[in-house]
Formats: C-alpha cells, sequence, structure tokens
C-alpha cells in the first residue's frame, strides 16, 4: 500500500509543487530537501518561534547543525511540539549551548583508541569501523556531535582500505560493526565492495551494520540494498527506535524487507529525559519492537557528549524502567541497560538487584514480584583444574562442530572421502586371530 498522508503531501508541495509519492518516496529526493534552517522548518511546519528565541537557537545551530529528513519531519505533532519526542530528538534547543564541566568532546575516547584511520579497537575481538560521518538526520542527542557535519563525510576507497588492512592483520578480529555517521548513506555500489573487501577476510565470522534508517529515512532500505546485503549473510543490523511515534507504516516495512531477507534484527534505544523515560512508553516500544522482529538490544545511558545534559536521567530511572520489564514481559523484549563507560571503559551492564544474600551453600534471592527465595548449592562440587596452559590440555573440550554427514554401510565403501576398504562382521575368527598375533 502506498504510503502518503495528508500531512506528508503538504510538505512536499510547500517544498516542490509538482511533488508526489515517487518524490516523497525516493530516499534521494528526502536527502536533497533536508530541512537545515530554522525558516525552513517553520515554513513547512507552520511552527513559528519567538524573535528572541529564534536568535539563539541560530547561535546553536552554528556549533551542532540542523538536518531533519521531510519524513522525519512529517511525524511531529506540531499543534503539541514542545511536548513531541521527535520534536526534541529531530530540533536543536538553546539547552545544547549549555556546556558542563563534565562534558566531553570525545566521551567514548574513540580517536584515543584508534590504531588507524577509521577504526575503534577497543574489545579483544572485535572493532567499530567509522565509514560515514554523515547521517540522513542529525539526531541532537548524537554520542559524535564533534563529527556532525563534517565537511571530509565520506572517506574514500583509500581512507577506507587503511581500516581493511589493519582488520587484515589483526587476526583476532572475528566481528566488525559498521558505524559512523551512517554506513546506508554509502551508495549500494560502495556497500558491496565495502562488503565484499571485509567478508573476504577469513578470520573475519560476522559484520554488523549501525543504521538509524529505518526510523528517520525508512526509504533508503531499497529493495536493490537489500538484495546486495543478502550477499553477505551472516550479516547483523541494528538500527535505533526511541519511542513508540517513530514505529510508522513506512518503518514497519522497512524492517520488514530486512527481516524477510534474513537479517537478525537489533534495536539501540538511548534513554532521553522527557523523551522516553517512562516505563509504560518503553515497555510500549520494546513490544512494537518485538512484533516487528526487531529484538531490543541496547538501553543506553545518555553519554557525557557536549550539549546533551538535558537529555540525561538518573541511572535510577534505567533501573526503574527494568524492574517495569523483567518479568513483566517476555525475556527477550527486555533490552540489556549499559553505562557506555567514559574514558573508553566499554559498556558495563546495569541491573537490579536480585541476589539478596548468599552463604556457601545457599542463596537468598527475589523475584519480579518481590518474592522472596532460596536456592540450594550443591553439596559437592569439584571442578577440574585448570592450569590455562591450553596448547596442552588434555580436556576434549570437542569444541568442532559435529559432522552430521558420517557415511554407513556400502555408502561408506563408495565414498572416495572415506579410507575404508572393507566391512568387517564383529566375532571374524581371521581378524581376531590377526589382533591376537599382534598383540
Amino acid at each position: 500500500m502506498d504510503i502518503f498522508n495528508d500531512i506528508q503531501q503538504e510538505i512536499a508541495k510547500k517544498i516542490k509543487p509538482d511533488s508526489n509519492i515517487s518524490n516523497w518516496k525516493d530516499w534521494k529526493w528526502q536527502l536533497k530537501n533536508s530541512i537545515q534552517s530554522i525558516g525552513k522548518f517553520e515554513l513547512l511546519t507552520g511552527i513559528n518561534f519567538p524573535e528572541d528565541e529564534k536568535e539563539r537557537l541560530k547561535t546553536t545551530l552554528e556549533r551542532f547543525p540542523l538536518s531533519i529528513t521531510p519524513y522525519y519531519l512529517s511525524l511531529i505533532d506540531n499543534k503539541n511540539y514542545e511536548n513531541d519526542p521527535v520534536f526534541k530528538q529531530a530540533f536543536a534547543s538553546v539547552d545544547e549551548l549549555n556546556i558542563l564541566k563534565t562534558d566531553l568532546k570525545d566521551p567514548l575516547s574513540e580517536d584515543s583508541d584508534s590504531p588507524v584511520e577509521g577504526i575503534t579497537h577497543r574489545y579483544p575481538d572485535r572493532v567499530l569501523f567509522h565509514v560515514s560521518n554523515i547521517c540522513s538526520m542529525y539526531c541532537r542527542h548524537c554520542t559524535r556531535k564533534r563529527k556532525v557535519g563534517d565537511v571530509d563525510s565520506i572517506p574514500n576507497k583509500q581512507q577506507l582500505l587503511k581500516g581493511i588492512e589493519y582488520i587484515k592483520n589483526t587476526p583476532q578480529i572475528r566481528d566488525v560493526l559498521l558505524s559512523g555517521g551512517d554506513p546506508f548513506m554509502l551508495s549500494d555500489d560502495y556497500i558491496d565492495w565495502l562488503l565484499s573487501e571485509i567478508t573476504a577476510i577469513p578470520h573475519v565470522e560476522i559484520v554488523r551494520i549501525g543504521t538509524r534508517m529505518p526510523v528517520v529515512l525508512p526509504y533508503r532500505i531499497t529493495d536493490n540494498l537489500v538484495k546486495v546485503l543478502k550477499k553477505y549473510h551472516p550479516l547483523w543490523i541494528n538500527t535505533h527506535f526511541n519511542h513508540p511515534r517513530e514505529i510508522t507504516s513506512s518503518s514497519k516495512e522497512a524492517l520488514a524487507k530486512l527481516a524477510n531477507a534474513g537479517f537478525p534484527l537489533g534495536n539501540q534505544s538511548v534513554l532521553l529525559a522527557n523523551v522516553n523515560d517512562c516505563p509504560r512508553i518503553m515497555k510500549n516500544l520494546v513490544h512494537k519492537l518485538v512484533q516487528n522482529r526487531v529484538r531490543p538490544y541496547y538501553m543506553y545511558q545518555c553519554d557525557l557528549s557536549e550539549g546533551l545534559s538535558h537529555f540525561r536521567t538518573p541511572v535510577g530511572k534505567g533501573i526503574e524502567i527494568l524492574e517495569s520489564l523483567i518479568g513483566h514481559t517476555t525475556g527477550f523484549a527486555v533490552p540489556t541497560y549499559v553505562i557506555d563507560a567514559p574514558g573508553g571503559g566499554g559498556k558495563i551492564p546495569v541491573m537490579p538487584n536480585y541476589i539478596i544474600s548468599w552463604s556457601t551453600n545457599k542463596v537468598v534471592l527475589r523475584n519480579y514480584e518481590g518474592i522472596i527465595t532460596t536456592y540450594k548449592e550443591p553439596e559437592k562440587y569439584e571442578s577440574k583444574f585448570c592450569d590455562r596452559d591450553c596448547d596442552n590440555c588434555d580436556l576434549d573440550l570437542q569444541l568442532d562442530e559435529a559432522d552430521e554427514q558420517k557415511a554407513l554401510g556400502i555408502e561408506q565403501l563408495l565414498s572416495d572421502e572415506d579410507s575404508t576398504i572393507s566391512l568387517v562382521p564383529d566375532n571374524n575368527e581371521r581378524y581376531n586371530r590377526r589382533e591376537e598375533d599382534a598383540g
């Protein structure tokens, strides 16, 4: 079904009088007509800011630029925009200029953990690969606000090859996360080339892509893009829905294309004050996500990036939300609540306390209802001593995959892969005599 409601038609006509649904659903048209000024925002939404506020907003945009897709703009409730979660994520606030002493330009020390251009290598077996410095929309809560609007926004192949070469020369890397900006800002051909280079590296087991396109520009998920991506399974895709209002007919269509193509989908939300810091909102969001085959993956505590203090909540708010989810909804609908440690310490899971006490043979626990119970530890448990000398370990760890292709009977004799030349019945007298003579 074509999706082009009255509000979208009105916005499209204001942008260009001859615009139609084909224009609206063309992701390149959407990018070309992104809203990047206060004046254009007012024209398309009918929202008019007081002059004094407008001057302060202009000062904000000088430091943190504005860019909103017409699609995402159409989701704003312009009659109640000041309380609208879409507006708050998309449009500038004068509070962004409130830079605290604790705010950091690079709060996660990504630049410090960058061995070569474009690579952040923090965890032992995986890297984050920055393949784009631009997004289809500049989210106001972005942790990489320092990179927003960079002139040199799309790395060329020579730049990306430096990162690819680093991955090739670092055999412990089994997982590569493509990030940015948004990787789907690259052309289909560029994505095809990039994935072909990375997946050709023998020790790379999986590739992940982090994108907000299904949220802010779902039309980017074209049939051709999906066709390109399908060539490179196993490919995991994480997106970034923060509020139920962002899950529209168009976003559902984009998610369905990806899910139907076999990509495991995850979602990373950021806990934002006055946007989604409510147990009812988050429960509704995770329910809508799993209905669309998206597993809630992370719920992030808002980072200490410059200009985000008005978005931050106490950690206790996140714990409260988890208490409303754990036991009260499907287990896989509960995201892991994490604080991305300042200074590059990585993601630290934060959970409510369920262990009340612990002795040598018993654990006292409480459940989601507040029921207190005990779990009896085993009377006897002897773990096998491990000297950590893995190269000379005599344990049968059986780490290899099981072989389902064992040939039997005549098939075994016919198989070129099996060296067996005879099938000998049990208790064959002649073979028994051979074994006795050999002994």
